[in-house]
């Protein structure tokens, strides 16, 4: 059975992009790719919502860029988590991880106990 896409929850692209550059530096064309391989297709970021992102984090100094030289001799623009971007991730992993665990108690609650 093929997997559907799925949008992403508002709030988690940032939170995306920061675990991508964990992995190491990307250009933005390297990061979508990434993200739909390591969900298995299920999430496609487009660049009208990536760039903006990237744009966003940079500015608050979560992420750095600097021009380079691609592969492909292709001036590109290439991605970096800072160390304040590590921090944010970390909270950002930490809360993602509080809400799947509360949403996850939701769909399968715990044995009642008897009285």
């Amino acid at each position: 059975m093929p997997l559907s896409r799925i949008e992403l929850l508002q709030g988690t692209l940032d939170m995306i992009v920061l675990q991508t550059l964990r992995w190491g530096p990307r250009h933005g064309y390297g990061l979508v790719q990434m993200i739909r391989t390591n969900s298995r297709g299920v999430l496609q970021v487009d660049t009208g919502s990536l760039y903006p992102a990237l744009h966003r984090l940079e500015r608050e100094g979560s992420i750095a860029a600097s021009w380079e030289i691609s592969e492909n001799r292709q001036r590109v623009r290439v991605y970096r988590l800072t160390p304040s971007g590590k921090k944010r991730l970390a909270a950002e992993r930490s809360k993602w991880e509080q809400l799947s665990e509360a949403i996850s108690g939701i769909f399968v609650p715990p044995p009642q106990e008897e009285t």
